[in-house]
């Protein structure tokens, strides 16, 4: 069957502009061009129309959907990568609006609600964009790269806010000049690791290795000691020390 771009703006409900548009950049080229100009589309047509529409709901760029589309040949995988990625958009926006549900019923209850739920669900953006320098720079160095599409939000807020604290405890007893054997230093350090034993297998000896590579990694240590000069070299004595104990 064949459409003109008026019957295609109708069904699709997108505009006739936005169809020149896609032609003109070569997103959506219709299947035949009259003598008159004219231009007529078949089903063919509809179909990556539909996946425009689906990667535009993803919020991806005209240029990275041509990318996208040039990249992926079988409609059924493109569909099944799609489902994926709204899947998990859904998840999010349900996640947004149980957060504000609830915000709605503390409000008209006037009771306060709890600062940690006011932003459970919320952030992705952020969490992706602080991600985007670090993921480049594992992808190039080491062939290693974060899904960020599997980002959980609460639990990486949740991760922030101790890992904060961690640090502005060991930023404070660095300028102080408390030693990395001091009980306080080591009952942070095993308060620390016990937290990331929650979702990783790691001991005291990991931490060890895991803080020696950060001290030893340019990105990394210069991350740390723009906290403070020698931050890096303090923690991992800090707990190369503890996992010697």
């Amino acid at each position: 069957m064949v459409y003109t771009v008026h019957k295609v703006a109708k069904i699709s409900g997108v505009s006739i502009k936005a169809l020149y548009h896609y032609h003109k950049i070569g997103l959506l080229i219709p299947e035949s061009i009259a003598a008159n100009g004219y231009r007529y589309y078949s089903d063919k047509e509809l179909k990556t129309l539909q996946q425009i529409l689906f990667y535009r709901e993803l919020d991806f760029s005209l240029k990275d959907i041509k990318k996208a589309l040039h990249n992926e040949s079988n409609r059924m995988n493109c569909l099944l990568e799609q489902y994926t990625l709204l899947k998990a958009q859904e998840q999010r926006l349900r996640n947004i609006l149980c957060t504000l549900e609830e915000t709605i019923q503390h409000e008209e209850k006037g009771v306060a609600m709890s600062k940690e739920k006011m932003f459970e669900g919320l952030n992705k953006k952020e969490w992706e964009e602080s991600l985007a320098y670090q993921n480049e720079h594992l992808q190039q160095k080491y062939e290693y790269e974060i899904n960020i599409n599997e980002i959980d939000i609460d639990v990486m807020n949740e991760k922030a806010k101790e890992a904060t604290e961690f640090m502005s405890f060991m930023v404070d007893s660095l300028k102080n000049g408390i030693s990395v054997e001091d009980k306080t230093v080591l009952t942070a350090i095993e308060k620390h690791i016990k937290f990331m034993q929650k979702d990783m297998d790691i001991d005291a000896a990991g931490f060890a290795a895991q803080t020696r590579f950060l001290m030893n990694d340019d990105f990394h240590r210069q991350m740390l000691e723009g906290q403070q000069t020698g931050l890096s070299y303090y923690i991992c004595f800090a707990a190369e020390n503890y996992a010697k104990k």
